[in-house]
């Protein structure tokens, strides 16, 4: 009975690097017990280091969930108006039946008529925001990318500028909001069929269209603004610096369906986007279609963008410095670096608009502005670090 049971050790010995992994343990049973070791060995991510960013990525978005909802609280009881959070927390329990109660006539028209709008539309465009800056690092492989690379912003701006400029009024208080919106599809898709040759689209290629229609958006915007009277200048302008002050619950109906849309299908690209950091032949290879998946991503990107410009304006910086915070913080991985960019960004604009309705208190600082005064420095450290990495930019 012995020689049935010993027939099969030298086939399993023959296999190399198998006896090494246990030493000690005999002939029949190294092979078992080091069967594991090389499967575990050649995939990266699948053991202790893949488990702890697994339990990091938890805890980031634990935190940041929890730092959103803070401020949010702390955002609608903040201003000239003063309301305690306790009485918020029971005016909104209150509003849905599960006690508490509410506050004066006065203090629920602050509360549910102004600052809760402007805390949930200060939500919505900075995930559209962040999402979108994640999508666009992925796309083009470059953690300087943010959603104006593609003339998106600027797009939607001469949108806007041009239903103030010419006084337009077809759908009433939604002129601008709709011409917004149009105008940044409508850029977005022009910049794309710009740029294909041959049945592709180089990244290059996408770039510099994007440069070239930044400036003729920059072009068409300074012409209205030259044709306005003084009041369309002040309008335009007040646009131009990005601002939440007009916020209003048709508001944040207006952009809800599009920023569901966009933030529910971006996480779907995650593990397609992971593929295409590898590069784009290897992408291929493991059966990706690059030039798909680039249309399909652009056009979340512009239905994110356009819909977060078309209610709040040009807001810089926040699609490039959330991403990249996160990328840092856990890793390049789109599984989390996607909806994690969407939280993130909710709760940089949220914290913005809160400081720019408080710094400079009766007046309030446009929120375009403040981010670009944090995002200019933190976009200089970023260009230093980046070349000192890659030894210069040639």
């Amino acid at each position: 009975m012995t020689l049935p049971e010993a027939a099969p050790t030298p086939t399993k010995a023959t296999a190399p690097g198998t006896e090494a992994a246990a030493p000690g343990t005999g002939t029949a049973p190294g092979p078992a017990a080091a069967a594991p070791t090389p499967a575990k060995a050649t995939a990266p991510g699948t053991g202790t280091a893949g488990g702890w960013r697994g339990r990091k990525a938890l805890l980031l978005t634990l935190a940041l969930v929890a730092t959103l909802l803070l401020l949010a609280l702390v955002s609608a009881g903040t201003g000239a108006y003063r309301i305690p959070t306790a009485d918020v927390l029971a005016s909104a329990q209150h509003r849905l039946g599960l006690g508490g109660a509410p506050l004066d006539r006065v203090g629920e028209s602050v509360l549910w008529n102004v600052r809760l709008p402007r805390v949930v539309l200060a939500l919505l465009v900075g995930a559209c925001l962040g999402c979108a800056g994640a999508l666009m690092q992925g796309v083009f492989g470059n953690p300087l990318a943010e959603p104006g690379v593609i003339g998106i912003s600027a797009g939607a701006a001469v949108g806007a500028v041009a239903a103030i400029g010419l006084g337009l009024s077809f759908f009433g208080n939604w002129t601008i909001t709709v011409c917004a919106f149009v105008s940044g599809l409508a850029t977005v898709s022009a910049v794309y069929l710009l740029s294909r040759n041959g049945g592709k689209t180089e990244v290059v290629t996408l770039i510099l269209t994007g440069i070239a229609v930044n400036a003729f958006a920059g072009a068409l915007i300074g012409l209205f603004v030259f044709f306005a009277d003084s009041g369309q200048v002040n309008q335009i302008t007040f646009w131009q610096l990005g601002s939440l002050a007009q916020a209003t619950w048709p508001k944040v109906l207006a952009v809800l369906p599009c920023a569901a849309a966009g933030l529910f299908i971006a996480p779907l690209y995650a593990r397609r986007l992971d593929l295409l950091s590898l590069g784009e032949r290897p992408a291929r290879h493991l059966g990706v279609d690059v030039e798909r998946l680039r249309l399909a991503l652009i056009l979340v990107v512009a239905l994110l963008t356009a819909a977060a410009v078309a209610v709040a304006g040009v807001i810089t910086f926040v699609g490039l410095l959330v991403p990249h915070l996160l990328r840092m913080a856990n890793g390049p991985g789109h599984r989390f670096l996607v909806p994690g960019s969407a939280l993130a960004g909710a709760v940089v604009l949220v914290a913005g608009d809160l400081a720019a309705r408080t710094l400079a208190q009766p007046a309030e600082l446009p929120l375009g502005v403040l981010t670009a005064l944090i995002g200019s420095p933190f976009f200089f450290w970023l260009l230093r670090r980046t070349r000192r990495k890659q030894g210069g930019w040639a």
